[in-house]
């Protein structure tokens, strides 16, 4: 017989309603036994009693389900956020907030590159020109002033844009010439400003691209990954959007993720490739390769749920597709990354074959688009249990909700945005109005929806509890409050950083809430989210988490 280990706890909040509250939780071989009193527990058997938390508080392992493997590539790059940003060995990366210090950080990190070679890039991550008001966006005469010898590629915080000096234009081949849809041009000059708007304009910056692959697939970002799951108390993670489905990087993830010190389970949605041109000759090519990852390299400890496609791009970056009448400010230049005529036969193969499907939808208009498709798949294959998901939402309607509903469509609000970009979204992307209806959890909850939350790293940080704080007291970084109605409780915010983001991820059998037959996944915190004053939420320390009955603390706290 395994050994039990009843874990006992100042307080432990299941988010099981039919057993709410317990003081101690019984564990064996990685599952829960039962969640009680000690008096309650001790009838399955001899045990060993783990008093660690007794001065904790225990709640569902935090579950991340719009994050990327990239987050791991935070350190590995100078970053240059407007704000202060975490990295995954606890260290804080200072915040750059002019471009002045842009510039100089810029001029650093060239000088510290003295050594290599002329032609390889010089990368920098988490820039966003929104943030500098009255000031033309960031040129490549602005990062020549500082770097003129190098080529720079600094990609935008969104992800979806990136800003390239005058060598990296030479070194790539983009000129007034180019054809790419993205590539900014000067409407005077007919010139390249140096601003790539999406992947197909990023991807012609070859050997920027390049090395943030190259770096997004080693090792120390995976296991830096794993990090910043653990410090954010996050127990399950995705990947929302990896390549696994190409076979590229699957043994590596497998014996990271599965070796026992790595702190967090891991779901990976794939991003399908284009079709031919090398790739696969078929959606049902695609479909083939990621029903041969679950039946091969699937573990309790990483999974490919579902595929994940992107059909528009970035609120902040103008690219996200806005139903009328578009942006509040600046021209309306939205992106269709996928052709919205063509959504239905791409996705219906993955459809058919059972498999869940996420779509980015930042814009209303982008969400439209999804919500029809589902309604399409539907028609021609039923499925009564798909629960595909609309992920970000952030624009989304009380009406487009409804339709949701009744389709048994799951929506994943990047509820961060109020913080990091809702007053640039107020005054600038798409006024106040639309502004204070964004993250709409609490219509989400009244139409029936289910929901969760999310940060989207490396976007944002990871950290859940911020998350939760962005949900229920909805203040931007200005303190502003946008849309007081749309504020959920703390339970409610809860809910859907574990059960709401299981359940969207068809894993609510086993992760999601302590209770019987689930594998053991908790957060460690040392107070409550339920009971502490809700501006308070985002200040909770994590000791850790519990995965599968092991325990992981933090370094932060192991020394403190």
């Amino acid at each position: 017989m395994s050994v039990i280990t009843i874990f006992r706890a100042r307080q432990i909040i299941t988010m099981n309603p039919s057993n709410p509250a317990a003081t101690h939780v019984a564990v064996r071989d990685g599952r829960i036994l039962g969640a009680g009193t000690l008096e309650e527990l001790r009838g399955w058997g001899e045990y060993q009693l783990d008093e660690t938390f007794a001065e904790h508080v225990l709640v569902p392992g935090f579950v991340e389900a719009h994050a990327h493997a990239g987050e791991g590539v935070t350190g590995l790059f100078p970053m240059v956020t407007y704000f202060d940003r975490p990295l995954p060995d606890g260290t804080v990366s200072p915040a750059v907030q002019s471009y002045e210090a842009l510039k100089e950080r810029l001029r650093a990190e060239r000088d510290k590159m003295a050594a290599a070679p002329l032609d390889k890039p010089l990368v920098m991550l988490g820039f966003d020109p929104i943030y500098f008001k009255g000031q033309p966006r960031l040129t490549a005469k602005d990062l020549d002033e500082a770097c003129p010898d190098r080529p720079v590629f600094i990609y935008h915080a969104s992800a979806h844009v990136a800003s390239v000096n005058t060598k990296m234009m030479q070194m790539s081949n983009i000129t007034r010439d180019t054809l790419t849809e993205g590539v900014v041009k000067d409407p005077q000059t007919g010139e390249p400003t140096g601003e790539l708007q999406e992947q197909p304009a990023m991807a012609l910056a070859q050997a920027a691209m390049a090395l943030l692959g190259e770096q997004a697939r080693s090792r120390e970002a995976l296991w830096n990954f794993g990090y910043a799951a653990r410090t954010a108390g996050v127990t399950t993670v995705t990947d929302l959007a990896g390549s696994l489905v190409l076979g590229d990087s699957v043994d590596t993830w497998s014996g990271i993720v599965n070796d026992p010190a790595f702190p967090a389970r891991v779901c990976s949605y794939s991003l399908p490739a284009p079709i031919g041109a090398g790739g696969p000759q078929s959606g049902e090519d695609v479909v083939r390769a990621v029903k041969a990852l679950q039946a091969d390299h699937a573990s309790e400890k990483l999974r490919f749920p579902g595929i994940k496609v992107i059909i528009d791009g970035s609120i902040q970056g103008w690219t996200a597709m806005l139903s009328w009448p578009g942006y509040h400010t600046g021209e309306d230049h939205g992106i269709w990354v996928e052709a919205p005529e063509k959504l239905v036969e791409v996705l219906l193969p993955f459809h058919k074959a059972g498999i869940n499907i996420h779509v980015h939808c930042n814009g209303d208009l982008a969400a439209d688009v999804f919500i029809e498709t589902v309604e399409k798949l539907l028609i021609a294959w039923p499925w009564l249990d798909h629960r595909h998901t609309c992920q970000h939402a952030q624009l989304v309607t009380s009406a487009q909700l409804r339709r949701m509903a009744r389709l048994g469509m799951c929506v994943n609000f990047f509820a961060n945005h109020i913080f990091y970009w809702g007053d640039e979204h107020y005054e600038q992307t798409v006024g106040p109005e639309r502004a204070n209806r964004m993250e709409s959890c609490a219509t989400a909850k009244r139409e029936g929806v289910s929901f969760s939350i999310h940060s989207d790293a490396s976007v944002t940080p990871m950290d859940r509890l911020h998350v939760m704080w962005c949900a229920v007291n909805r203040l931007t970084h200005g303190g502003r409050v946008l849309g007081e109605h749309e504020k959920i409780s703390a339970y409610d915010a809860l809910h859907a950083v574990t059960l709401g983001a299981a359940y969207q991820m068809h894993m609510d059998a086993e992760i999601g809430s302590i209770e019987i037959g689930k594998l053991a996944d908790f957060t460690v915190l040392e107070e409550s989210p339920l009971e502490v004053d809700p501006l308070r939420i985002k200040d909770i320390r994590v000791w850790g988490t519990v995965v599968g009955g092991v325990k992981y603390q933090n370094p932060s706290q192991a020394s403190s």
